[in-house]
């Protein structure tokens, strides 16, 4: 990964090096690896992920079929 640091801002590079890292998702995993999760508490939140992302999906399709 690379910033560049224009005009010796540092600010301005910083907030860069910041959003890059978000979109990456280094801030999430992270979090993640900060305690232990047993595999089986892992697979739980997996699976809530995944109905979640499901459920937005269906939400999104529906609301762009009745806008049609």
């Amino acid at each position: 990964m690379q910033i560049i640091v224009r005009d010796n801002n540092i600010d301005q590079a910083l907030r860069a090096l910041k959003k890059k890292l978000q979109r990456e998702g280094v801030y999430r995993e992270m979090k993640l690896r900060r305690h232990y999760e047993k595999p089986s508490e892992k697979r739980a939140r997996e699976r809530a992920a995944a109905i979640r992302r499901a459920r937005k999906l269906e939400r999104k399709r529906v609301e762009r079929d009745q806008a049609r």
